[in-house]
This record gives structure tokens, sequence and C-alpha cells, in this order.
């Protein structure tokens, strides 16, 4: 019986909000307020008390599980069933009619990765929450790809299948590493700890949600051309008043879906020279694997004349066009 006040007990304080939720907690760090009173505010957790959060308290595997469904609002409203799914179709530990048995059949129909033979009463690690969090944030948007890895004291004792999801957690900034730089990637997550990687997380997907891919500019063409099997040549170009104007590349920046956003920007003409007025074909180049797509984005106009420009110029000629882009 004791066992049961227990998990009921668990489940209400995480996936409701308490009467008194309208009061801070108290025994809050200064780096947890601010996540856990908007989780709180959305309804995601509540206390022990209306007071009392216990950051430092242990969460179990099926309290992380329905934080992070219901944090990230993950569904199965995609999904056509032929009949209703059940718990025990996808997990022996689960009972079909525990509080958190709708969370982990949403938690598998969407791709997070939990063992058939899960003890949603067991302790949840720090890497496998990491894993959790990064598979469901993935369901809900296209993450930046960032090509660069944290140094941890401790990589050798994290399990190779999470090494990812635990860089990830730290180079997206969704948790913070201490002065010792080390991850403690088998230490059990605490209440606090869990619902700020998931308010991060939250914000993180928030940010790119819905975020329109950088339209190819109308007046902006983008073309291809194959140097070997794994580099292409890809050339703006972009039609000018006058053979002073120019083009210059910026930057190049490789989102997850394997697209090479070239971010460039127009170059004025020197204010203190004359040029014909005749419209004006005017490119620059660059070098991308072939493995991405290239669209360009444009970032503005530099100050007039800059030196330096790797931009071209050239008259309109039908012959001048390069290969479309595939």
């Amino acid at each position: 019986m004791k066992k049961f006040v227990t998990l009921v007990s668990a489940a209400a304080l995480l996936c409701s909000v308490s009467a008194g939720s309208v009061y801070a907690f108290t025994d809050l760090d200064s780096a947890e307020q601010e996540p856990i009173a908007a989780l709180k505010d959305r309804g995601i957790v509540s206390g022990v008390d209306s007071q009392h959060f216990v950051p430092r308290g242990q969460i179990s595997f099926a309290q992380s599980v329905s934080m992070l469904v219901k944090g990230l609002k993950l569904s199965t409203d995609h999904v056509k069933f032929i009949k209703k799914p059940e718990a025990s179709d996808y997990f022996t530990n689960v009972p079909n009619d525990a509080w958190y048995a709708e969370a982990f059949i949403i938690a598998k129909v969407n791709g997070l990765d939990i063992p058939q033979d899960v003890d949603p009463n067991a302790p949840i690690t720090r890497e496998k929450y990491a894993n959790l969090l990064n598979d469901a944030m993935d369901t809900k948007a296209q993450l930046p790809l960032i090509k660069m890895a944290v140094i941890l004291a401790d990589e050798d004792q994290v399990d190779l299948k999470y090494r990812v999801d635990m860089q990830r957690i730290y180079l997206l900034k969704i948790a913070k590493l201490g002065e010792d730089r080390k991850a403690y990637p088998k230490q059990e997550m605490t209440r606090g700890e869990a619902a700020t990687w998931l308010y991060n997380g939250i914000k993180l997907v928030e940010a790119h949600t819905n975020k329109p891919k950088p339209p190819q500019q109308a007046d902006i063409t983008v073309n291809v051309e194959k140097v070997n099997d794994d580099v292409n040549k890809v050339i703006l170009s972009r039609e000018m008043p006058n053979p002073g104007y120019g083009l210059r590349i910026t930057g190049i920046r490789f989102e997850s879906d394997d697209t090479a956003v070239i971010q460039y920007e127009v170059v004025n003409p020197k204010p203190d020279m004359m040029y014909p007025q005749v419209i004006t074909n005017v490119k620059v180049e660059t070098y991308v694997a072939s493995k991405y797509k290239p669209v360009a984005e444009t970032v503005g106009v530099s100050v007039p004349g800059s030196d330096g420009t790797t931009a071209s110029s050239e008259s309109i000629a039908p012959e001048a066009a390069a290969a479309p882009a595939q």
C-alpha cells in the first residue's frame, strides 16, 4: 500500500498543478528558479506542496518520460492505429492501467529509445535522460548541427551509444559543465536537473519550430557545378545596375537536414568611381561537400567599395550560365 501511495504521489507531483502552485518554491537555487517556475506555470511540474519542489529528490524513469512527453507536447495524432495501442504492446513491465502508461506509448511511437523491459520505477541516469530528451527534441524541430566537441573529463565513463547525446546536451547549452568538467553519466538524475534540462530543451525547440528556411532570394541564382564525387562548386549570381557592384560570401551554415546555407552580402560600388549604367551579372563562388544542398541567404549590404571582395562581374551572356542546381 505504501508503494502505491508513493507512485500516485509521484504522478501528481510531476503531471499536475497543485492548488497552491501560484506560490514560488522556497527550496530552489537561483539557477533553478526560472526553469522550474516556467514549467510549473505550464502545468508540467508541481511541488510536494506549495513551497517545496525538492529539486535534489530522485526522479524515476516513469516520471521522466511523462515530463518529456508533456513538456515537448508529443502525441500520436500523426499515427493511425488498427486498434487502440496499449502499453503491453510495447513493454513487458508497464501496466496498461498505470498513470504513466499513455506517456510510455506516446514516447515509444515517437521514437524515444525506451527498452522493452524498462522498469518504470527505477531511477534514470543522466546519460539516459540526455538520450530521451534529444530524441524528443528531434521529433519537434530540426536543431543546428554543431561540428565540434566538448571535452568531458569522464567521457570514458559515458556509454558509447550515448556519447553523442551527452555531447549535444552541453554543445546546445541544455546543461552546463562544472569546473571539474565531468558529466557524471551514470549518476542518477535529480528532479531539479531533469526540469532544468527539459526547460532549456523546450526553449531551444520553440526557437527553431516553424522557423522558415532561409529563402533563396528571388534576385539571386544558385548554380552548382560538380568538381568531383565529393565536392561541388556553388556559384551565386545576381543582376546589378552596373559592374561596380559585387557579392561577398560571409559564411556557410550547415543544417541538420543536409542544407548548406550560403550567406552573402552585396558590396556597393566605390563612391569615387564612374561605372557604365549597364545591367551586369555579378558572381561569387565557393565549394561545399556534394552531400549538401546549397541555398542562399542574404545578410545585408557591405560598405561601399570594400577591398578584398571575392566577387567578379561580367556582362550577361547565355553561354556564361552554369549547370542548374540538382
